[in-house]
């Protein structure tokens, strides 16, 4: 292989290989913290900003209030999307499938930003919330998620705290699913060493007096809410005993586009919130590079390794007899037609694979032109 290839695999395997092999030795030598729970539970606001159709809301509503949290301490708020049609009759609609839940129209011009700060506003108004607990419509709560993030808050140092989001089981797990519980892994290192580099966008909390309305137009409010806490001096850690369970399985397709989203976020989060990239800035610079940026470049460096394995290979293959070759390539063809199984699971980790890949390039060039508007 090239000198070129051989650095591509290096940086490849530091990225995804290294880089969480040491933060989960350090996290090993990080004894963890303990705090008492609170004397009284403080009031929690769940802030929920839906574009979904009222029954799902209205379902969403009614599993958040089956939590094992007192009652007299827990509310609801919904935030419509201002982009929903006929926002006006959604609202009432909501409210009347789920009366024990605060609905609130959301800010002009629309996009989850703008409708959590309006659920937000509602939430913490006239002596509202103390924390903040943040979901979406398609995911169910374990009964004790709540008051597992509320006991990760009672700790002083930690500002936000992200819950765990588990995905449906349905077969062998897609690259996705296979990815998630790399990423949750990771998280959970991190937070102990001193915060996860974002929370999930499904389930988590912070306290609300750190609140600050988000820019409308983001794209990751579960990336730059705890990014902010972390410039500001606070801690976000993970909580991994808050359980969320999502109730959908996206096909391919909807992959693709979420990936496209995320990613293109992830740039657009350091245009608009530059000090994440300045290492005397961001206490977790280093895990920001790492866990974020350095992961962007994985299409190229794959491309490197590919066409240097590839080089290689072709040199070696001439040194050998054309017999030997053309058995090899004859048995490896005769397995992919005598076992269809293996085939097609083979195409679709190559597909879900490159479509991945697919989705880095894509949200880089969205990026680099400064393209936000990838709902």
């Amino acid at each position: 292989m090239t000198t070129l290839a051989l650095s591509a695999a290096v940086a490849l395997l530091a990225i995804w290989g290294l880089y969480p092999a040491a933060v989960a030795l350090l996290a090993r030598l990080r004894r963890p913290t303990t705090t008492a729970p609170p004397a009284e539970p403080p009031r929690v606001a769940v802030v929920v900003a839906s574009r979904d159709e009222p029954a799902a809301i209205a379902d969403r509503v009614a599993d958040v209030l089956a939590s094992h949290y007192p009652a007299d301490r827990l509310r609801v708020v919904v935030g419509v999307d201002a982009t929903v049609a006929d926002q006006a009759r959604a609202i009432a609609e909501v409210g009347r499938l789920a009366p024990n839940a605060t609905v609130v129209a959301g800010d002009a011009p629309g996009g989850k930003a703008a409708t959590l700060n309006a659920a937000v506003r509602a939430a913490t108004g006239g002596g509202g919330a103390e924390l903040l607990v943040f979901t979406d419509t398609g995911q169910r709560f374990a009964p004790d998620a709540i008051p597992q993030l509320v006991n990760a808050l009672t700790d002083p140092r930690v500002g936000a705290v992200s819950g765990q989001l588990e995905l449906p089981e349905a077969g062998a797990p897609t690259i996705a699913e296979r990815y998630w519980r790399y990423e949750r892994r990771l998280r959970r290192h991190e937070a102990r060493l001193h915060s996860t580099v974002g929370v999930t966008g499904a389930i988590y909390a912070m306290r609300a007096p750190l609140w600050t309305p988000l820019p409308a137009g983001l794209i990751l409010d579960d990336v730059y809410v705890p990014m902010g806490l972390v410039l500001a001096g606070h801690r976000v850690a993970f909580a991994g005993g808050a359980r969320a369970r999502d109730t959908r399985r996206f096909a391919a397709e909807q992959e693709y586009r979420r990936k496209v989203r995320t990613l293109t976020g992830v740039l657009q989060l350091c245009a608009w919130l530059p000090a994440v990239l300045v290492p005397g800035r961001n206490p977790i610079w280093l895990q920001f590079l790492f866990h974020k940026l350095l992961r962007l470049l994985t299409p190229y460096l794959a491309l490197a390794v590919l066409v240097g394995a590839g080089v290689w290979a072709v040199r070696q293959l001439a040194t050998l007899p054309t017999t030997v070759v053309a058995a090899a390539v004859g048995v490896a063809v005769a397995a992919l037609i005598a076992l269809p199984g293996l085939r097609r699971r083979i195409g679709r980790q190559l597909a879900a694979g490159l479509a991945l890949q697919a989705a880095i390039v894509v949200a880089t060039v969205n990026g680099l032109r400064g393209r936000w508007n990838v709902w």
